[in-house]
């Protein structure tokens, strides 16, 4: 009972009925003056003309979120899409919707009336023997069981009014939902979203991972060094790339925040003389070369490789220590090559296999290119290729 009776404590079993009688409106009042039935022919024609106006599938979309899904799920994730008519599919599904919501409109709006009407009359013949009048069906003479009766009308009223809110939404999510073309491009755009937070992840690992690794090589190194020039200069390093981490971390918090800010002030292989300071300024004795103008590198290659090259670093230090690293970067031939060798550590299998390599190949992947992560000749050897185009 108390299921049966549930949809009526909902504004939106009455809103939806209203959004069906507001189709009919100005049909009517046009009938109402001029009384001639061809004119509901012609508001018909009106009708379907608006509707191939790209405009109109706003207004209708507005109308049906708002008083079909109501407030709770008619917001920006509502399957009723409220934007222009893109193609002319979109235009006949409007027009489709328009003359569908008219017609069910006059149907619903006319035998809601008429049952309620006929249940006063009921009412009327049981006390008095008097019609109220106005409804299609003629209740004749006085009879007192025609009160028992009256309920009936009333509930068929009321099945009306939840039965037609129920078809006429159903209708609306397939008339005004998105199309295939729409779907496709929300698709994309949640995909790229995906794409998007999955790289920020794995930039936020590389950038705080190098950040610590950094300042726990050289607190370990300034403690057993006991020197305090080296201890100043070992607490210089640890604040500049804890401070560079904190405008990663800010930079990363405000793209999470702002979804639609585009994405800028990343840093590129024009920074990696950072990465090669802050990795000698830990005790590695770094030898670096480049050939090739580095400057030209296109953004996304460049960026990507700066990420490469300092997630390297960094399992450089974490996993072999203090050791000598050779780092090249040539660019020639449309290719982007890195290589990034150091000695492996006494007993030592090399830089690990955690997310940090795995994250390496994908960052290479992801542009076309290749990465090998490996032993070599007794070192440790990163070597990636990623192409400019």
């Amino acid at each position: 009972m108390v299921r049966t009776l549930r949809p009526f404590t909902r504004a939106v079993t009455y809103t939806r009925w209203l959004h069906l009688s507001m189709a009919v409106v100005w049909p009517s009042l046009w009938l109402f003056i001029d009384e001639a039935w061809w004119t509901v022919g012609t508001a018909t024609v009106l009708l379907g003309l608006a509707g191939l106006v790209p405009a109109t599938r706003v207004v209708e979309g507005f109308q049906a979120r708002l008083l079909l899904m109501g407030h709770r799920d008619g917001g920006e994730n509502s399957e009723i899409v409220v934007a222009p008519s893109a193609t002319w599919g979109d235009r006949g599904r409007l027009v489709v919707w328009l003359q569908t919501r008219l017609f069910l409109g006059a149907v619903v709006s006319h035998l809601t009336v008429q049952l309620l009407l006929l249940g006063v009359d009921l009412v009327s013949t049981a006390l008095n023997g008097e019609r109220a009048g106005g409804a299609w069906l003629v209740v004749t003479d006085h009879h007192w069981w025609h009160a028992l009766l009256s309920p009936l009308p009333l509930a068929l009223a009321a099945a009306v009014v939840v039965g037609s809110g129920h078809l006429v939404t159903a209708i609306a999510l397939r008339l005004l939902g998105p199309s295939p073309t729409e779907r496709f491009a929300a698709l994309e755009e949640r995909t790229e979203q995906l794409l998007e937070r999955t790289r920020i992840a794995r930039e936020l690992h590389d950038s705080i991972g190098h950040a610590l690794t950094v300042a726990v090589v050289q607190a370990g190194a300034a403690r057993a060094a006991g020197d305090p020039a080296f201890t100043d200069r070992a607490l210089g390093a640890i604040e500049e790339t804890g401070r560079a981490a904190l405008e990663d971390l800010e930079r990363v918090l405000g793209v999470l925040r702002e979804s639609g800010k585009p994405v800028s002030g990343r840093p590129t292989l024009a920074d990696a003389d950072r990465l090669l300071d802050s990795a000698r300024a830990s005790g590695a004795k770094v030898d670096a070369e480049v050939f090739g103008p580095v400057e030209t590198v296109p953004g996304p290659v460049s960026r990507e490789g700066y990420r490469i090259l300092q997630e390297s670093l960094t399992n450089v230090l974490r996993h072999a220590g203090v050791v000598p690293v050779r780092v090249r970067v040539r660019v020639a031939d449309g290719t982007l090559v890195l290589a990034i060798r150091n000695p492996l550590p006494a007993g030592g299998t090399g830089s690990g296999r955690g997310s940090g390599l795995r994250g390496i190949r994908e960052r290479a992947a992801l542009l076309g290119g290749r990465a090998r992560t490996g032993p070599v000749e007794g070192d440790w050897q990163v070597h990636a290729e990623l192409p400019l185009s």
